[in-house]
Formats: structure tokens, sequence, C-alpha cells
């Protein structure tokens, strides 16, 4: 189940993969996202005994996997080996690794199916509300990581296209970056949430053409002074800019003033067009 946008997907589909295990308090856990037209690859693993799951092919409809891909909802089987309620092509893997009792996710975003998380135990038990919560719960954040890595890579693209581009769409990208940036500030996974400031930097650097100041050297600006930066741009005034990122209108002044010290403005405009010049602002 190799995911569509490479090692960021892997990355993602790791910390979901803990999260499970953690919440739940299944010792195993497994998945991986769409590696093709109806298929997925479970390439991450955690707390397995080999590597019996590793690369193997979930073709959508089959086994435990394939149904809750198939069907677009979870389901669980007190034993895997001997259920009646899925096809077994995948048995040979599954018993290898010593799995009795496991249930499969689907992590669906958009309305597509973009790959499965599995929680196991190692002797056969009907499994309870809490375990299937909590890798339904994983299975959510990983939507999310998902969704916004798409509308990054999406904005990423128009950033890139030609300047004379239409500048309703500029807006657009300029809107949504600072969006973006106040959404990941309510991340509570550090790893996502730094993720995501990346992709925010890539695509105010790739919207400007370049990635530094006019002397070469790219201005130190704290995470929280572009975020304000990025709020002064849309429009917002101190109050709001506070409110859309759970500061107060004190913090944002305090920002926003040692932003312009460090860019060299002297109003609040003067800033924004420093920071854009220097790919700091889309």
């Amino acid at each position: 189940m190799q995911g569509e946008s490479g090692s960021n997907d892997s990355a993602d589909v790791r910390a979901a993969l803990s999260r499970l295990r953690r919440a739940s308090g299944l010792p195993v856990a497994f998945g991986g996202l769409l590696a093709g037209t109806g298929r997925y690859r479970i390439n991450e693993l955690s707390g397995t005994a080999s590597a019996a799951l590793r690369g193997l092919h979930i073709h959508h409809g089959n086994g435990l996997g394939g149904k809750a891909a198939a069907q677009s909802r979870p389901f669980a089987v007190a034993d895997y080996h001997s259920s009646p309620a899925i096809s077994h092509e995948y048995d040979a893997a599954v018993d290898a690794e010593g799995l009795r009792s496991v249930l499969a996710v689907p992590v669906i975003v958009r309305r597509r199916v973009r790959g499965v998380l599995y929680g196991a135990l190692r002797r056969p038990l009907r499994l309870g509300d809490r375990p299937l919560a909590a890798a339904m719960e994983a299975a959510r954040e990983l939507e999310q990581a998902l969704l916004l890595q798409d509308e990054a890579a999406r904005l990423l693209s128009v950033a890139r296209q030609p300047a004379a581009a239409d500048p309703a769409m500029w807006e657009e990208v300029r809107e949504a970056h600072g969006a973006l940036r106040a959404l990941a500030q309510r991340i509570a996974d550090p790893v996502l949430r730094r993720e995501m400031l990346a992709a925010c930097g890539r695509l105010a650097a790739a919207s400007s053409g370049r990635s530094r100041g006019a002397d070469g050297v790219a201005p130190a600006l704290a995470p929280r002074e572009v975020d304000v930066l990025a709020c002064v741009a849309s429009g917002a005034t101190n109050a709001e800019a506070a409110q859309r990122l759970g500061l107060r209108p004190e913090t944002v002044k305090g920002y926003l003033a040692s932003s312009m010290r460090k860019l060299g403005a002297h109003s609040r405009m003067q800033a924004v067009i420093a920071a854009r010049r220097a790919g700091v602002l889309p």
C-alpha cells in the first residue's frame, strides 16, 4: 500500500499506526495506502515479529482489508483463519505472523478509499468497542493529514504557474496559505505540524520564485511572525488575527512589530511586501 505522495505518506501511516496501538491496546498494527487501481500495499508494520506482511498487495474486496475498502467501513473478525465472513487469499502471511483477532479500517479522503489500517492480537478474541473506536480515530487523523498534503500540493502546483496567471487565483493561494498556517497550529501531532508548515514554506517560496531576501539571506522570522503576517496580508486586523490564531491582540501586535523590524519595514503593508519578496509569503 505505498502512498501516492512518497515518504511523507509513509511517515503519516507510521504515526497513525503508533496512535492506533497506543489508544487501542492492540500489540500489532500494520497498513498502507493505495498502490494502483483497486489494490493497497502493506508497507508499514508496527509491533510485528516478522516481515511476512510487508509488501503484501491487498486487492479490493479480498480478505478483511479488501472488504473494508470495498464497503468503505470497518470490519473485525475474532479468528481470521476460520472466519466465514471474509475470503482467505492472505492466510499464509497472516498465519506466518501468528495473528488471530484482526480489525481493518479504511482510510477515506474525499469519498475515495486511500488505504487501510489494521490492528491485531495473536489470540482469538472478540474485539470490543474500544480498539475499533481507536482504529477509526487513527484513520480519521491520517485522512486529515492526507487531505492537508493534497491541498498543499494543489496550491504548490498553482503557485508554480506563470506569474501572468489570473490574479484571483493568486488571492486564493494567499488566503489558503494563511488558512493552512492557522490550521497547522491546531494540529496536535508535532511531526504532522512540522510537515504542514514546511509545505506552507515551499508554497510561499515557489510563489515568489525565490527563497531568500534581496541580500541573499533569508529573514529569520519565527513561525508565529509568519502566521501573523499571513493574516495581515489577507486584510485582518490585529483583533481578527488574534482570534484566528488563538492569540491575544497584544501578542499579535508584538509579533507584527518584531517581524517589521526584521524585514526593515515601517508599516504593515511594507512588511507584507517584503515578506513576499523574500519568499516568506506567497
